[in-house]
């Protein structure tokens, strides 16, 4: 398994280990032993799955109060997933990273709590897998406009599929610091 940490503290690419032969492939998409010797030691308590159609996108989601650490990776099709650090007080603040996530390429990504995280669905369908460390509360989300200017993330879909709620989500300078979590270093 190899790990890259990307410029935002917590928010990590993970490539696990794939075995194939004539008759296919084989992988472990976690084991704990091997994640908590990687130093990532979160108790995961809930399994999510989503499946979306091509072209539509979702987030930025986040927790304000209770936030999220989430592992995620896809099983079917492929999509653009976007991390955005939302923490108040992270150097890192407004700052975003991304990666292609596929059936294909088998990658995860491990985001620490307080990231929001978004993704568009670039084929047919997909099918997006989240480990998650804390049960979700509808009471503290949050969430960021997926098209604010500030941010510059440069989606690879011109006019994706967004659900009304997504669609009138805040620009991150329009959050108040209480809707936002805290930078845990």
């Amino acid at each position: 398994m190899d790990i890259e940490q990307t410029k935002i503290d917590g928010a990590r690419i993970i490539k696990p280990d794939v075995f194939g032969d004539e008759r296919g492939w084989f992988m472990e998409p976690y084991q704990t032993q091997r994640y908590f010797e990687a130093g990532i030691t979160d108790e995961f308590v809930q399994d999510n799955l989503s499946h979306s159609k091509g072209g539509v996108l979702r987030g930025f989601h986040y927790q304000f109060n209770n936030p999220q650490s989430q592992l995620i990776y896809v099983s079917l099709g492929e999509i653009f997933f976007v991390l955005l650090d939302v923490r108040r007080g992270s150097p890192t603040f407004g700052e975003w990273v991304s990666t292609t996530l596929s059936a294909d390429n088998y990658q995860q990504f491990y985001m620490t709590p307080g990231l929001a995280s978004a993704f568009c669905v670039m084929s047919e369908s997909a099918n997006v897998h989240y480990k998650v460390n804390r049960l979700y509360e509808p009471s503290v989300e949050g969430g960021v406009l997926w098209s604010d200017p500030a941010l510059g993330v440069d989606w690879p879909l011109e006019d994706p599929i967004v659900i009304k709620r997504d669609a009138g989500l805040p620009k991150l300078a329009d959050i108040s610091d209480d809707r936002l979590p805290p930078h845990r270093p």
